[in-house]
C-alpha cells in the first residue's frame, strides 16, 4: 500500500523545505509548490490525500481557494497556515471548511500530528456558513501564544449553541470574548443581551432575568420583558455570574433543565430559545466549597471553559493593542500620537493589574493630555507612577485601623477610578476583608474557635459558619 501524499502550498521555500522532510520521516509523500495555481491543478487531477496551504500565495489567497476545494473534492482535509494570526483569519479558516487552522510560527511535531488526525479521523458533514468580516476591526487583538489559542477555540466554537464559561481577571476582555462568540456565530442575526449580576440589586435580579407581569408586586406598574425574552434567538451573557444569589440560581438552572421559564406573576412558560454564555473574575470552585454556587449549575454552564490570559501573560500583544488604541483616538478626533521604543518597552515590563481596560485608559489619557506628537518613557514613567497604587507598607506609628482601611482603599479607588464595578461594592469589601480578619483572628488564638469568637466579639456558630462558607483551614496550637 502506498503512502499517503501531502500537497503543501507555501511561498517561503525555507517552510516548504522543513515540512516536506518532517512528513518524509514520518513515512508521508509530500509534493510542494510555492503558488495556488499549481496545488488547484494537482487537486483537479486527483492527486494528494491531504492539503496544507499557506493563507499568502502570490497568486490567491489560501482561504478562498478552501471552499473551492471543498467543493471539488469534499473529502479531502486541508490544514490552513497564517503567519497574519487573527481572530478573523482562524474564524474564516474554520468556516470555510478547514479541518484545522495552524499559526506561524508552528511546532513542527504538532503539524505531523495534524496530519495522521486529517488522515484517520472520521469525516463528519459540516454545516458551518461563511463569516464575512473586516480584518481592520477585530474584536480582539494580539498574536501571541496565549491568544491565538484562544482564536483556535472560538474559531471552533462559532457554529455551536455550547454554553461557555469565561474567566478571568477584571479588564481582559471578557464581554468582547462573549460578543466575538456572538456575532462570528450561527445566531449573530438574533440579539445580544447582556446583564451584570454583580450591578443589579439582589431582589431584583429575578425580574430582570424573566421578566414579571403587571402586579406581580409593588411597584410593577406594567409587564416587563425580562432579558431571557429579550435574548430570544441570540445570546445571554451573564456577566459576573460568581455574583447571582443562590435563589436566582435555582431558577437558573430550572431553565437551563427545562429549556423554558416563568415570569413573575405568570402561569405559562415561555420557551427560552438562547445560547448562554456566564464569565466571572472569581473562582467559582471556591465559591462552591463555600455554599455560594451551585455545584449543578456549575457543571451545567461549564460546558466549554475558556480562561482569558491577564496582560503581564501576552505582553507582546501590548505593541498591536497600543497602536489599536491610538487609532481609535485618532479615529475620535483625538490628535495623532505614537510612541518611541523606551516608552513601549516600559509598557511591556509592567504589571498592568487593571489589564486591557487599564491599558487602554492610558492611551487615551496620552493622546488627550499631552501635546508631544511622540511619547517618550518620561511621559510613561509619570503616568505609571500616578496610576499605580502605592506598595502594601505596615501601619505607621499611632495609626488607627481605621486610617490604615481608608488609605487602603484609597489606593483602591486610584487604581480602578476607570474601572469600578457599577454596584456591591460594599459586599466585596466585606467579603474580602472578612477571610483575612478571621484568619489572622485564628492565628492569634493558636486556633481556639472559642477564644478567636471572643477576640471578634461573634458568636462561636457564627465563627464555625464564616470558616466553612470561606473555607478556611483551623489548625490548632498555630503559633
Amino acid at each position: 500500500m502506498s503512502a499517503p501524499t501531502i500537497l503543501l502550498a507555501d511561498d517561503d521555500r525555507g517552510i516548504r523545505t522543513v515540512v516536506s522532510q518532517a512528513l518524509g520521516r514520518a513515512g508521508y509523500e509530500v509534493r510542494a509548490t510555492g503558488n495556488a495555481a499549481t496545488l488547484w491543478r494537482w487537486v483537479e487531477e486527483g492527486n494528494g490525500d491531504l492539503v496544507i496551504t499557506d493563507v499568502i500565495l502570490p497568486d490567491e489567497n489560501g482561504l478562498d481557494l478552501v471552499p473551492r476545494i471543498r467543493k471539488r473534492r469534499p473529502d479531502l482535509r486541508i490544514i490552513v497556515m497564517s503567519a497574519h494570526n487573527t481572530l478573523m483569519t482562524a474564524v474564516k479558516a474554520t468556516e470555510r471548511g478547514a479541518f484545522e487552522y495552524l499559526p506561524k510560527p508552528f511546532d513542527i511535531n504538532e503539524l505531523t500530528s495534524l496530519v495522521q488526525r486529517g488522515l484517520t479521523e472520521p469525516r463528519v458533514a459540516s454545516s458551518a456558513e461563511r463569516v464575512s468580516g473586516d480584518e481592520d476591526d477585530l474584536p480582539l487583538i494580539g498574536r501571541s501564544p496565549a491568544m491565538q489559542e484562544i482564536y483556535r477555540v472560538l474559531a471552533r466554537l462559532m457554529s455551536t449553541d455550547l454554553s461557555v464559561v469565561i474567566t478571568g481577571e477584571s479588564g481582559t476582555g471578557k464581554e468582547l470574548v462573549a460578543r466575538a462568540l456572538h456575532d462570528y456565530g450561527k445566531r449573530r442575526n438574533g440579539p445580544f443581551v447582556a446583564i451584570n449580576m454583580a450591578a443589579i440589586p439582589k431582589e431584583l435580579i429575578e425580574s430582570e432575568l424573566f421578566g414579571h407581569e403587571k402586579g406581580a408586586f409593588t411597584g410593577a406598574t406594567a409587564r416587563y420583558a425580562g432579558r431571557f425574552e429579550q435574548a430570544e434567538g441570540g445570546t445571554l451573557f451573564l456577566d459576573e455570574i460568581g455574583d447571582m444569589p443562590l435563589e436566582a440560581q435555582t431558577r437558573l438552572l430550572r431553565v437551563l433543565q427545562q429549556g423554558e421559564f416563568i415570569p413573575i406573576g405568570a402561569h405559562a412558560p415561555i420557551e427560552a430559545d438562547v445560547r448562554i454564555i456566564a464569565a466571572t473574575h472569581r473562582d467559582l470552585r471556591a465559591l462552591i466549597r463555600q455554599g455560594l454556587f451551585r455545584e449543578d449549575l456549575f457543571y451545567r454552564l461549564n460546558v466549554v471553559p475558556l480562561r482569558l490570559p491577564p496582560l503581564r501573560e501576552r505582553a507582546q500583544d501590548i505593541p498591536d493593542l497600543v497602536r489599536h488604541f491610538l487609532n481609535q483616538a485618532e479615529e475620535e478626533g483625538l490628535p495623532a500620537k505614537s510612541l518611541d521604543s523606551a516608552a513601549m518597552d516600559r509598557l511591556k515590563s509592567y504589571r498592568w493589574p487593571g489589564n486591557i481596560r487599564e491599558l487602554e485608559n492610558m492611551i487615551r489619557r496620552l493622546t488627550a493630555l499631552y501635546s508631544e506628537s511622540v511619547i517618550g518613557i518620561d511621559i510613561i514613567e509619570a503616568e505609571l507612577s500616578d496610576t499605580t497604587p502605592a506598595p502594601e507598607a505596615a501601619m505607621v506609628e499611632d495609626e488607627s485601623l481605621g486610617a490604615a482601611v481608608e488609605r487602603q482603599l484609597r489606593a483602591y479607588f486610584a487604581a480602578h477610578k476607570h474601572g469600578l464595578p457599577a454596584a456591591g461594592l460594599y459586599d466585596r469589601v466585606v467579603r474580602e476583608v472578612e477571610k483575612p480578619l478571621i484568619e489572622l483572628s485564628l492565628s492569634a488564638t493558636r486556633g481556639n474557635q472559642l477564644k478567636a469568637a471572643a477576640l471578634l466579639g461573634v458568636n462561636r456558630n457564627t465563627l464555625r459558619k464564616k470558616i466553612r462558607e470561606l473555607d478556611i483551614e483551623v489548625v490548632r496550637g498555630l503559633r
